[in-house]
């Protein structure tokens, strides 16, 4: 494995200059010589503007929070970061790779959940390049393998939970977002490491149930949050009824039997538990007429 080094460029400014200085000399010499007849200046000069422009060849341009990554035919030499116009040897090679971060949002996937249910599914990827060499030369195109391995990282992500929780501390996607998006980021972490790719962010931009099941599952949500609620005014109005009859019995308002505490009970969950509006029947007779 192919690992980055540094490597330390001269100044491309001061060689600028130096090949200018070499360029007026040469052609000042070989003009001279021309008319001097003075053949072994005349093939001098003409050497040292071919070799100034060849030299010319050895400049180059790095960009803040760029690398250059430097080849000899074909042998890896170093990659360069220090920013600014650079000069290094003029017959090696030199390809760009930015050190930005980079934004990568997957499209809507279509995969099964652990359950089996088909769902959609997206992320969005935050990343960038931590190592040049890497980069370049262990896999062929890493902006493609970033897009590639991180959709079936989402992939295997969405298999692995369901998208709801049925049991309480059940992780789900749709419940546990930060513990979703902490193991995707490191499932395409450990993905990228051979691409020289640091992942800094890894999240979940889109989840939904497919379109064919997507409103028998919202029944199913919707079944599930009135049996909640349900629970809730159920305990709610037993304790109010447990209150009442306390209050009753400790104010000696009135002395009910256990048949009349019954109907009591029974008529006071009707009115707290109902949905609808209760509608009495006023009793005009005695208590027990």
């Amino acid at each position: 494995m192919i690992k980055e080094k540094l490597i330390r460029t001269a100044s491309g400014y001061g060689m600028l200059f130096l090949l200018i200085v070499a360029i007026v000399v040469g052609v000042l010499m070989f003009i001279l010589s021309i008319v001097g007849q003075n053949v072994p200046l005349i093939i001098l000069g003409l050497v040292i503007m071919i070799a100034a422009f060849i030299m010319l060849a050895g400049l180059f341009v790095v960009n803040p929070n760029e690398g250059r990554v430097v080849q000899l035919f074909g042998k890896y030499i170093g990659t360069a970061k220090q920013p600014g116009l650079r000069w290094v040897n003029p017959f090696t090679t030199r390809r760009r790779v930015s050190l930005r971060v980079r934004n990568f949002e997957s499209g809507k996937l279509k995969v099964n959940d652990r359950d089996g249910n088909p769902i959609e599914i997206a992320a969005v990827v935050v990343w960038k390049v931590v190592d040049t060499a890497e980069a370049i030369f262990e896999v062929d195109d890493y902006v493609n393998f970033v897009e590639v391995q991180s959709e079936a990282a989402v992939r295997n992500l969405a298999t692995s939970y369901p998208y709801d929780a049925h049991v309480d501390d059940e992780v789900s996607l749709r419940s546990h977002t930060a513990q979703i998006a902490e193991h995707l980021k490191t499932e395409i972490q450990d993905r990228l490491d051979k691409a020289g790719v640091e992942v800094i962010e890894a999240r979940i931009s889109h989840l939904a149930y497919a379109p064919e099941i997507a409103s028998a599952m919202l029944q199913r949500q919707q079944a599930s949050a009135i049996i909640a609620a349900r629970q809730k005014i159920v305990e709610g109005a037993v304790g109010m009824v447990q209150m009442a009859l306390e209050q009753l019995s400790q104010n000696k308002v009135v002395d009910l039997d256990e048949e009349r505490k019954a109907a009591m009970v029974s008529n006071l969950l009707v009115v707290l538990c109902g949905d609808r509006d209760p509608h009495p029947v006023i009793n005009a007779g005695s208590l027990y007429h």
